[in-house]
């Protein structure tokens, strides 16, 4: 398995002994680690950049593992998670996977099945990430287009015809032309069919 380059995981286990191993297995498969004693710990870091990857122990002091889940779901901090529990622990392991874990693991854990989940986690990170800058970059386009093109580009996605479109906004054909151009120009797009595909991106629901 090739880890990306400084991808970061972070291990979140209350036993020292526990925190060592695992950091020393994630490390031998060329992630960068950051370990934590319990999840008030982590989540007190600074968030300059989560993990891609989350390792931590269900039944933890304190804070436990399940709840640091429901913690970050809530504040919006999306990044995958694998538990690490030592009790066969079901109901524990359908919340967790419920919440979106990547997986759920029983120690003593197999380093191989262990980094495995890893590697599945941090894909599905990696993959998250770039959906999300896509988007930011195709909500940065469409503020450049003015409150007409936006109009055209809202129906013009639809399927409707050019003269289609100046009959639903009371304007000329030839105008929805130039205005469609502009469009096409400043969302980047080379036919309809990307047009259809960045308007889905950014959210925006065609309806015939």
């Amino acid at each position: 398995m090739s880890a990306p380059s400084g991808t970061l995981v972070g291990i979140v286990d209350d036993d020292p002994s526990v925190r060592k191993g695992l950091a020393r297995l994630v490390r031998s498969a060329g992630y960068r680690v950051e370990a934590f004693a319990s999840a008030h710990e982590f989540l007190a870091r600074p968030q300059q950049e989560d993990p891609c990857c989350l390792l931590m122990d269900v039944r933890m002091p304190g804070l436990t593992g399940l709840e640091l889940q429901e913690a970050l779901a809530v504040a919006g901090r999306r990044m995958s998670i694998v538990f690490i529990s030592g009790h066969g622990d079901v109901p524990g392991s359908v919340k967790a996977m419920k919440g979106g874990a990547i997986a759920f693991l029983t120690k003593p854990v197999d380093a191989g099945q262990l980094l495995g989940a890893i590697e599945r986690a941090v894909a599905k990170a990696l993959t998250a990430q770039r959906e999300q800058a896509g988007a930011r970059d195709v909500q940065g386009r469409l503020k450049t287009l003015t409150a007409r093109e936006a109009q055209v580009f809202a129906l013009v996605v639809t399927g409707m015809l050019n003269k289609q479109v100046a009959a639903e906004l009371g304007i000329v054909e030839k105008t929805v032309k130039v205005h469609r151009a502009r469009v096409m120009e400043k969302m980047r797009a080379g036919s309809l069919a990307e047009l259809v595909r960045l308007a889905d991106r950014a959210g925006i629901v065609a309806k015939p």
